[in-house]
């Protein structure tokens, strides 16, 4: 596979759309006004976690000035079916959760709408709810697949009998709490039926996908409906799909007859757009006095909600880490009456990874060996499952790169030791891994009149810098400079392209633009003709590529100071080393991975949404209450990767880089407490009473 050229990338090119944002001229979704005709919906969340709506009082709502429509399942729009129970909104009386969406308010201001909610008498039938994840739960069952789409269960060898017969071995228990996603712009949606047709204005990591989800709901064709999103503040995994705000918007904007803008509240993106489900993690691990692993056993037990199937992809990053001839890896789930989980920030991999990470350094401890060198030791030639070859696989030198940097030689490894003042120190190390993900995607190239280009793909820049490295990749492609080329995303209109998610978006996207980009130039040689457009789909490229094991992989090294008085945990400095092919944009690329870093340090000491049992909900739903780390928590971060050529991959030879920093990072700083204190936490978050005893 042949590379493109580095005229433009690998360049610290600035943000295309920075001035736009630094201006306040780029537009969110919430800030479009298509006509003057604007409403505004506000919704009415169930209060009881399990029961039936049995009856709905409207009259007081209906006497306020400025309302304009009361919506619940007895006046609704039909909708078409859908395998996604959440986005049946008002099409039952069931209440599956608390703060379910079962009425919406829809007056002409933001503030009418709100009011009038709180005005609106529901009563309901109230059955006794379960909201408590349980590994002993006798509902817990092996669901068909995780997502997005792996065998549930895992296993070679005779992993009982070789964890039985290991010289040394650890059998432990790990829990992560529910987190929640939080971006910065909550979800919002504007919606507008014209001649027949949908339009919206949505905040998203995906138009193609909205657009495909939100037709099947109103049976119109793909065409008919049209998603536009050029700026979308954040989404970590939360706008990877619908949820029940963007359904709201289209019934309140059909039911009126006007353009309706739905925003959520942070509380109300408590219930509303998923969170990664709470999990308990069971890790055993055998191995030799050498250190040599002889048994490695991955069990994963979470929550989904009785109206969708979620199954997180908690132990597959077992799978391709570490050489053992005897392996198992396992899920289990139960259904319990929640809010439905999604997709979060390395799903599978950044919990997944806590685990086993923080199993490996007990492994290494109760081995008497250094945990970079138990990890090195352990190191596999070929994938340890299925016995592919690796694209390219830079763990080691992650390792030992990082180990130079950090300054790992001189790291006394007896716990509780070193002191700072009134501060305990400690350091601690993990390794990283995501995967490498393609996905078909189509895109146009164009040469206008003038000489410059065009490039069109319904991607989603959801503030990682999407356009930028886009438009550099088709510069080289092109062979021009980037002031020469213009790039257009975020309009479900634009060459239908695969989400912003699983760190695939560059690579799917990418491949498309440089194939597009070929086809124009050789038309162009061929033809001589402007302005000129062609268009093409990877869909055969990607169905083509060798069997391979393509992965990114890394590793994270934390140094804390834990209060001898108090428990508080301060990170001091975090070092990430990453192996992620040719980065494409350092300036960019180091932003990505030290938030995706400093994201894991807020799930290590502070991300923790914690049930009411009582009432079926979440306690602490607004930044008051649920933390998350900020600038004075990552005095010292630093992000670094190593040269790594692999032209296996894609054309640009590049690995996503949106997940793999937050993988890793909480097993660091949990090691380092550990060392630091000697005190071992498997619960997170570390808080205080973890560590005052």
């Amino acid at each position: 596979m042949t590379l493109t050229g580095t005229q433009a990338v690998g360049a610290h090119l600035s943000r295309i759309e920075a001035r736009e944002k630094v201006t306040g001229t780029a537009r969110y979704a919430f800030e479009h006004a298509p006509g003057r005709d604007i409403a505004y919906a506000a919704p009415v969340q169930a209060a009881v976690a399990r029961g039936e709506v049995v009856s709905v009082d409207t009259g007081a709502t209906l006497t306020l000035p400025g309302v304009i429509a009361v919506i619940w399942y007895g006046n609704a729009p039909r909708l078409g079916p859908s395998d996604d129970g959440e986005l049946a909104l008002f099409q039952s009386n069931w209440v599956a959760y608390r703060g379910q969406i079962v009425a919406a308010v829809v007056a002409e201001t933001i503030e009418t709408a709100r009011e009038a909610a709180g005005q609106v008498r529901i009563e309901y039938r109230q059955e006794r709810h379960d909201v408590v994840l349980r590994a002993d739960d006798p509902t817990m069952y092996k669901p068909p697949k995780v997502a997005p789409n792996y065998p549930t269960d895992t296993e070679r060898g005779d992993p009982d009998t070789a964890l039985r017969e290991a010289a040394v071995s650890v059998d432990l228990t790990y829990t992560t709490p529910a987190q929640h996603n939080n971006p910065m712009e909550p979800h919002s949606t504007v919606a507008v039926w014209e001649d027949g047709g949908l339009t919206l204005y949505d905040s998203n990591q995906g138009s193609s996908a909205v657009r495909d989800v939100l037709a099947r709901l109103f049976e119109l064709p793909p065409d008919r409906v049209r998603v536009i999103a050029p700026h979308v503040g954040g989404g970590f995994g939360s706008k990877l799909a619908p949820h029940p705000p963007v359904v709201l918007a289209a019934i309140a904007a059909k039911v009126t007859g006007r353009a309706v803008k739905v925003a959520t509240t942070r509380q109300q993106m408590f219930s509303l757009v998923g969170y990664r489900t709470p999990i308990i993690q069971r890790v055993r691990l055998g191995a030799g006095r050498d250190g040599g692993l002889t048994a490695i056993i991955h069990d994963a037990f979470e929550q989904t909600s009785t109206v969708k199937e979620f199954a997180e992809q908690t132990t597959t990053p077992t799978r391709v880490m570490y050489a053992s001839p005897n392996r198992r890896t396992t899920h289990r789930l139960t259904a319990l009456d929640v809010p439905t989980p999604t997709f979060m920030r390395a799903p599978g991999e950044c919990p997944g990874m806590f685990a086993l990470e923080s199993a490996m350094d007990e492994l290494a401890i109760a081995c008497g060996m250094d945990p970079i060198e138990l990890r090195v030791r352990n190191e596999p030639a070929l994938h340890p499952e299925t016995g592919l070859p690796f694209s390219s696989r830079g763990l080691v030198a992650c390792l030992r790169e990082g180990a130079a940097r950090f300054g790992w030689a001189d790291r006394d490894p007896t716990p509780g030791v070193r002191r700072d003042g009134r501060r305990l120190v400690g350091t601690g190390v993990a390794s990283s891994t995501y995967p490498v993900i393609r996905r078909p995607s189509q895109a146009t190239a164009r040469v206008e009149a003038d000489g410059r280009f065009t490039v069109g793909v319904a991607a989603a820049d959801i503030g990682t810098g999407a356009r930028t490295v886009l438009t550099q990749i088709a510069a080289d492609a092109l062979r021009v400079s980037p002031d020469h080329v213009r790039v257009e995303v975020g309009d479900s209109r634009l060459p239908t392209a695969p989400i912003a998610g699983g760190s695939m978006g560059t690579a799917s996207w990418g491949t498309a633009v440089v194939r597009a980009c070929e086809a124009l130039l050789a038309e162009m040689d061929r033809s001589g003709v402007r302005p000129l457009e062609v268009r093409v789909d990877t869909a055969d490229e990607i169905a083509s590529q060798s069997r391979l094991s393509r992965h990114a992989f890394g590793a994270q090294f934390a140094e804390v100071g834990v209060d001898m008085d108090t428990g508080e945990v301060r990170v001091s400095r975090m070092l990430g080393v990453f192996a992620v092919g040719r980065v494409i944009n350092p300036k960019t690329a180091r932003s990505q991975f030290i938030g995706g870093m400093t994201m894991g340090i807020g799930m290590a000491l502070m991300e923790e949404s914690v049930m009411d049992v009582e009432f079926g909900d979440y306690l602490n739903h607004d930044f008051a209450q649920y933390h998350i780390a900020a600038c004075a928590d990552v005095p010292d971060i630093e992000a670094h990767w190593i040269d790594e050529e692999d032209p296996e991959i894609n054309p640009m030879g590049s690995k996503g880089i949106g997940e793999i920093g937050i993988v890793g990072t909480a097993a660091a700083v949990a090691n380092a407490v550990h060392h630091a204190t000697g005190i071992r936490v498997r619960d997170l978050p570390i808080r205080l009473d973890r560590l005052v005893r």
